[in-house]
């Protein structure tokens, strides 16, 4: 694939998250055109070995700055409940055994939070954004989203953790609003807008 220099390269195969980077990017009026790590499918995925979101937002990153050559921007996003002391944390995605079996992941954390009461519930979506570029440099910014957990699933949009997040301020779950909604304000959008500046300030 034949990119300029003003391309961004984002750590995903997920064509939701580059549509929702592209349309921040766009709304802050820089020129720069997004690409997902689909574009470069002999480059493997990363490892998340780190034990932050930080550390494994900053891992994709950088992996994919040096393989490409490109400004790259990667994230890594999970939910904090309160009483589990910020889990399932990191390990959101595969807190029932098995990367990425959500349905799996929402019973088990229903199940272990089966006996707390609504006032104990409270939790938050967090998301680590980070910028790297070939030359090493990098810049890493936080987005949280607050709320509390529904003792049971409900809507159909979104993925994840989503049906069971209510936002602060919010009748409905994450799973509830429409994207527009969600994107307003998420924990990817207030983190990947947070990191526009800095995508601005280092490669305008």
């Amino acid at each position: 694939m034949t990119s300029t220099p003003s391309s961004l390269i984002l750590a995903t195969r997920n064509a939701g998250k580059v549509s929702e980077l592209r349309a921040i990017l766009a709304d802050a009026g820089l020129p720069h055109g997004l690409v997902g790590a689909d574009a470069y499918p002999e480059i493997p995925d990363v490892k998340e070995t780190g034990v932050t979101f930080a550390e494994n937002a900053l891992l994709k990153a950088h992996a994919l700055a040096r393989a490409t050559g490109l400004p790259a921007v990667a994230d890594d996003s999970g939910l904090c409940v309160d009483v589990l002391h910020g889990a399932p944390g990191i390990f959101s995605a595969r807190w029932a055994g098995r990367h990425g079996d959500d349905k799996a992941n929402l019973d088990l954390l229903l199940a272990q939070l089966g006996d707390i009461a609504d006032e104990n519930r409270g939790a938050h979506f967090f998301c680590a954004a980070a910028l790297a570029l070939p030359d090493g440099t990098e810049r890493v910014v936080e987005g949280r989203l607050l709320g509390t957990l529904r003792h049971a699933p409900s809507g159909t949009g979104g993925f994840g953790y989503d049906p069971i997040l209510q936002p602060l301020g919010e009748s409905r779950t994450c799973a509830e609003l429409t994207p527009d909604e969600k994107n307003a304000i998420s924990h990817r959008g207030h983190a990947f807008r947070a990191l526009v500046p800095f995508i601005r300030a280092l490669l305008t």
